[in-house]
């Protein structure tokens, strides 16, 4: 095991809090509670510079959230044996990552998101480089960010945009080009706080 892997198998040991896209929203109203389930993938690699998590940016042409930044992950289907096997098939069919190069360190806290999903995010050490084979019908690019970057709770925002009509905050940590907001970004945040006091 390595000293990363180490930090974060003790973060992950603390007890984290569920969040929420209401969290900086509580007056707001969307379109209900989260009943569908959704795993997603935090996959992280060890760099010659460092750990760093691979994120996809979607496909322009996709009818929900184009060109957001995004794990690999997806609805949970019915053949999934559980919610880590949902995101590490999703990793799979999105960036051709191989489930079995993939060590599962745990989970985070759910993510309740206002399109109606609960999002349960695992993270997984990828233990050999792959050849990345994005799927173009869901996936524009793929790409790596600095643990380091994410982890720190200073680099991220809270800014505002108006959505349906109402006026909506969101968390965003900016990386370079990658504009990193919403659920992605506020699951991160989730990982800077258990992991910023390490």
């Amino acid at each position: 095991m390595t000293p990363q892997q180490a930090d974060i198998l003790r973060a992950l040991a603390r007890p984290g809090c569920t969040s929420s896209d209401y969290d900086l929203n509580p007056g707001a109203s969307g379109l209900g509670s989260a009943k569908k389930e959704a795993g997603v993938l935090v996959p992280l690699i060890e760099r010659p510079s460092g750990v760093h998590v691979v994120l996809t940016k979607r496909a322009a042409h996709l009818s929900s959230h184009p060109g957001q930044i995004a794990f690999p992950g997806g609805k949970r289907d019915v053949g999934d044996a559980d919610i880590s096997a949902t995101a590490l098939r999703e990793a799979y069919e999105e960036t051709g990552l191989d489930p079995s190069l993939v060590q599962i360190l745990g989970q985070l806290p759910a993510h309740e998101t206002v399109t109606g999903f609960n999002i349960i995010p695992t993270i997984g050490w990828i233990r050999t480089p792959w050849v990345v084979k994005a799927d173009p019908g869901e996936v524009a690019e793929v790409f790596e960010v600095p643990l380091s970057h994410v982890v720190m709770v200073r680099n991220f925002q809270v800014q505002s945009r108006h959505w349906r009509g109402q006026r909506r905050s969101y968390y965003c940590v900016p990386y370079g080009p990658y504009y990193i907001w919403g659920a992605t970004a506020r699951i991160l945040r989730g990982l800077a706080d258990q992991l910023d006091p390490l």
